[in-house]
């Protein structure tokens, strides 16, 4: 195999992992996570949505987390080297985004998203493909101006859950939009887990043909139907430095019911079973990469006990194998052999 020896990874837990869950998470759980991710050793973690929290009410403390984590003094050494990012999926989420950042509290980077299957794109923003790259044309050099960098998320590549098959030429060509018209770095994600490995290598490889620059891309996938950590290792194979997780594998679409009362959330569109949606694991994905080698620059203790943490937060055995068989022991301390 070839593959990287070092890796960047970003951890997503704060807003996508626990957008899933159906209970308000509390601001200070929220912020306790963030700060240890930061001590773990983690430079780029994403924190929330601007969006309007009338349909999703685990975002109502959006302005409260960013406030606090950037006046916290347990990470006050470390913030200025650390990427916080929040979602924007529209324009008042921008504008939101832009108001915190002259207020001194806002994210250094943000998040647009379009999906290859027009279908699973409207359901997403509302917009139609066509309006929605009109309007990131539009916010694009505006957030830049502010200080802030742009993602732009590509989704869809594998497959829709609404129209079905889709073609891996069509996220290419997407990419290079995204790049064309500024944005910073892309998401390449796999929403709803219909990537096998062998097409997950295919497709990087043909990113990576296109657009050689490995910094320019992250990859993002979800565990559906369990292929999380085989197609981060097909991507690894590709070539690809960049990937986001949540500890557990929680996360997915925002829920549509939220301490006991229903709510918009994502709407039709949507995994009732919370077994059935996720993302790859923190922690498995950073055990796995280290035994094999690849620095990721993480206290990867650390980044076990918070997973465990997670647990006690969200209240359930979650899908993390190695926040509970830890670490490969390397030497004789009661734990097995060597």
């Amino acid at each position: 195999m070839k593959y990287p020896k070092k890796v960047v990874l970003g951890d997503i837990t704060v807003r996508d992992g626990f957008q899933h869950e159906e209970k308000i998470i509390p601001t200070d759980a929220k912020l306790w996570v963030a700060e240890e991710l930061i001590l773990s050793g983690y430079k780029r973690v994403e924190i929330t949505n601007f969006g309007n929290p009338k349909g999703m009410p685990q975002f109502n403390d959006a302005d409260e987390l960013m406030r606090r984590l950037r006046n916290s003094k347990k990470v006050a050494h470390l913030i200025s080297d650390v990427e916080l990012t929040c979602i924007t999926i529209r324009e008042k989420a921008v504008e939101r985004a832009i108001q915190a950042r002259r207020e001194g509290y806002g994210p250094d980077r943000i998040l647009f998203m379009v999906s290859t299957s027009e279908s699973h794109h409207r359901t997403n923003s509302g917009l139609s493909l066509d309006d929605y790259w009109k309007m990131c044309e539009k916010y694009i050099p505006i957030a830049q101006r502010e200080g802030m960098k742009v993602c732009g998320t590509v989704s869809t590549i594998w497959g829709c859950p609404i129209e079905g098959p889709t073609e891996l030429k069509k996220a290419v060509e997407f990419t290079k939009r995204w790049l064309d018209i500024g944005a910073d770095d892309i998401e390449h994600a796999d929403h709803d887990g219909s990537a096998p490995p062998n097409k997950v290598y295919e497709y990087y490889s043909m990113i990576l043909d296109a657009i050689p620059d490995t910094t320019k891309h992250i990859a993002h996938f979800h565990v559906t139907r369990g292929w999380g950590l085989a197609n981060v290792l097909a991507a690894l194979n590709a070539g690809i430095t960049h990937y986001e997780s949540t500890l557990g594998g929680i996360g997915g679409q925002p829920a549509n019911f939220v301490d006991g009362m229903p709510v918009a959330g994502t709407g039709k569109y949507y995994y009732q079973d919370p077994s059935i949606t996720g993302l790859v694991s923190t922690e498995d994905m950073v055990v796995m990469m280290d035994e094999m080698g690849i620095d990721t620059g993480l206290d990867v203790d650390r980044v076990l006990e918070t997973g465990q943490m997670v647990e006690k937060i969200v209240g359930r055995r979650l899908r993390s194998e190695c926040a509970h068989t830890g670490r490969i022991p390397k030497s004789l301390t009661g734990r097995g052999r060597s």
